[in-house]
């Protein structure tokens, strides 16, 4: 039985000070050693914004991947212009299930938007998710701060019955 590393949105774009305050620091270093350390099919989904003037559009600088993701050795990588890894540029369910794959692991940008859209999808397809929270972030919206949306992210999909939470150190032992 495979699991694969599914990373969201991991771009150059969110870099970008029109999404204003973030939180978790650490975010990209969890990614980074998630993806170093794993030996199953790796996915790198990009989002490609349709929205006039957004850094994430395909013609910006920002639509690029992160320069430390290893677009060389991944599996699959592909763009999607909505919130689910699910619904691109490609058949991710038709792609996984080909391959055996009924565990995911889930990291990337925004906890509450592609990420936790792409999560509770993978729950309703009937994959056994598990979210890397510390391996994601997200940015301060309307009233409430970066790090009150990421842990609504985190009882919504646990408390909801989407996805097990985990830290990447966990998932990161659960491989050795």
């Amino acid at each position: 039985m495979e699991t694969a590393l599914i990373v969201i949105d991991v771009q150059q774009g969110f870099a970008d000070p029109v999404w204003g305050a973030r939180n978790n620091p650490d975010a990209e270093a969890n990614i980074e050693a998630l993806q170093n350390a794993w030996r199953g099919p790796l996915v790198l989904v990009r989002h490609d914004s349709v929205e006039p003037g957004s850094p994430l559009r395909p013609d910006q600088p920002g639509n690029a991947l992160q320069p430390f993701l290893d677009v060389e050795r991944a599996d699959l990588v592909f763009g999607k212009s909505v919130n689910s890894a699910f619904h691109g540029e490609v058949d991710l369910d038709g792609w996984l299930r080909e391959r055996g794959v009924e565990d995911l692991v889930l990291v990337g940008i925004q906890t509450n938007m592609c990420v936790e859209t792409s999560t509770r999808v993978a729950g309703n397809l009937g994959y056994r998710a598990t979210l890397a929270l510390d391996a994601t972030y997200t940015f301060d919206l309307e009233d409430l701060t970066a790090d009150q949306l990421y842990h609504a992210t985190e009882v919504n999909l646990r408390g909801g019955g989407f996805a097990r939470i985990a830290s990447t150190a966990e998932v990161l032992a659960g491989l050795r």
